[in-house]
């Protein structure tokens, strides 16, 4: 039985409301926000929250396979997979695939995932819209992670799967545009609606299902009308319609239908029949059958979660500083260094999987890894030790008025973690007036820096708020 053995989500904690970008144009907006990246996150550090988030909990080390799908990765041309799969820790020769440009390319690793092997599925956008557009209200940035595979611990069986392909040009970006151009929005929904039309209805037939069987159905389309014109063209009540997440985060690219899909998991129970409808120059459908064994799976930030985790108090100008579409003035400082090759290379394990060494003589943790001990000198008696998924707290910080950072103040602590070890690091998605000594913070996977066109990433510390405690 292959099927969905867990998952995860990840949205940024900050939320642009989309009245500030009318406030600025002097124009009439969208209702509701949209959840928007902070200047140290992309589609690869969301992806590896998300992952994290599907993880908790389990060994990583069985998994076989590794599906990564974004439309925005950082690079051009050079693979982000190896970066995520170093950031979880996973083993060295796991086979890893990466999916670009396709809006389906999410559902089709979902389906493509193999029966008899575990295969995680990570799906991460941060679209840009053009400034003034649709897109730029509409687009969200979010991430959806799948452990897919098969056994008693399957949580929702894949029970049917079916894809259509039908080439239009309604959503692209070239290779020279900044910015997901769009045709005419009734040509989309047009051919949306046809392909939903001829396609759903024998594939619910082939099933010996009818429209009314279906608990929830996650539709993915081109547009607001169409999800609503499509939902009433199958016939849905509206309690079945499952929530497009429209007005608290956005559209958020290839990883749209996978975190409508983790929001519906969330509030799934056994024997509930899922139908997952994606569109983009073609058709995916998705069949899913909930089984006994969510009930066993311990809870998930998911959706749910971090849609509780957020500040809305981002400004539209800081939105384009983030995202690099107005020019500044530069700080008044050295250019930031392009990161060495080689020293990325020495590092990357050490780094991106943030693992330090543990003395096994006074158990003492300490990071980066050591062949002295800091605390009892024993010297070459080092184990492995990895730092992510520790409780921490701050044991005292500063704030950096005069460092070049996109968000001044930057906030700088120490950080001692509950099974010891001790490191020095920033604090993101933190309110300078929020942090105090005392302070419990997790660790979070973030873009450090990008000079000379490549990205550097490791980790930060950020606030465990009161409910993600509780």
């Amino acid at each position: 039985m292959k099927g969905i053995i867990s998952y995860g989500a990840y949205i940024p904690y900050n939320r642009l409301q989309r009245k500030k970008i009318g406030e600025f144009f002097n124009k009439p907006v969208f209702g509701g926000e949209k959840a928007i990246a902070g200047y140290d996150e992309d589609s690869v550090s969301m992806g590896v929250e998300s992952a994290i988030d599907c993880l908790a909990e389990m060994e990583a080390t069985n998994i076989d396979r590794i599906y990564y799908t974004t439309t925005s990765a950082p690079y051009k041309e050079k693979g982000s997979v190896s970066t995520i799969t170093a950031a979880l820790n996973l083993t060295a020769n796991i086979h890893a695939i990466e999916a670009a440009s396709s809006l389906r390319s999410g559902t089709s690793a979902i389906m493509a995932a193999n029966e008899s092997e575990k295969t995680l599925v990570i799906t991460a956008d941060c679209r840009i819209g053009a400034p003034t557009g649709q897109n730029e209200q509409w687009f969200g940035d979010g991430a959806a992670s799948f452990l897919i595979g098969s056994g008693e611990d399957v949580i929702a069986e894949i029970v049917d799967s079916g894809t259509v392909q039908g080439e239009i040009i309604t959503a692209w970006r070239s290779q020279g545009d900044s910015f997901t151009q769009d045709w005419e929005e009734r040509l989309g929904t047009t051919v949306f609606l046809d392909q939903v039309k001829s396609n759903v209805q024998p594939f619910l037939e082939k099933n010996n299902l009818t429209a009314d069987a279906l608990t929830k159905v996650i539709i993915s389309g081109p547009g607001t009308r169409a999800h609503t014109a499509a939902a009433r063209s199958l016939g849905l009540q509206t309690h079945q319609i499952q929530d497009p997440l429209f007005d608290k985060v956005g559209r958020t690219g290839n990883a749209h239908a996978p975190m409508m899909m983790v929001s519906a998991l969330e509030s799934a129970q056994p024997n509930d029949q899922l139908l997952i409808i994606n569109f983009a120059e073609g058709l995916d459908m998705i069949l899913l059958k909930v089984t006994e064994a969510i009930t066993q799976l311990t809870q998930r930030k998911g959706v749910k979660g971090y849609l509780e985790r957020k500040s809305d108090k981002v400004t539209y100008s800081d939105y384009l500083k983030w995202r690099n579409l107005i020019e500044t003035e530069p700080p008044r400082r050295p250019d930031t260094d392009r990161p060495s090759a080689p020293a990325l290379y020495r590092g990357y394990r050490q780094n991106l999987s943030f693992t330090g060494s543990k003395c096994k003589s006074c158990g003492t943790p300490q990071f980066p890894k050591q062949r002295v001990c800091v605390q009892c000198q024993a010297k070459d008696e080092m184990e492995d030790y990895r730092f992510v998924g520790q409780s921490a707290k701050v044991t005292t910080f500063t704030l950096d008025h005069l460092a070049a950072s996109p968000a001044p103040p930057m906030i700088v602590a120490v950080i001692d973690f509950e099974k010891g070890g001790r490191i020095i690091c920033e604090v993101t998605d933190c309110n300078p007036k929020e942090i105090k000594i005392g302070m419990n913070v997790e660790m979070t996977f973030r873009r450090l820096s990008e000079a000379g066109g490549i990205s550097n990433y490791f980790w930060k510390a950020r606030p465990i708020r009161q409910k993600e405690s509780s």
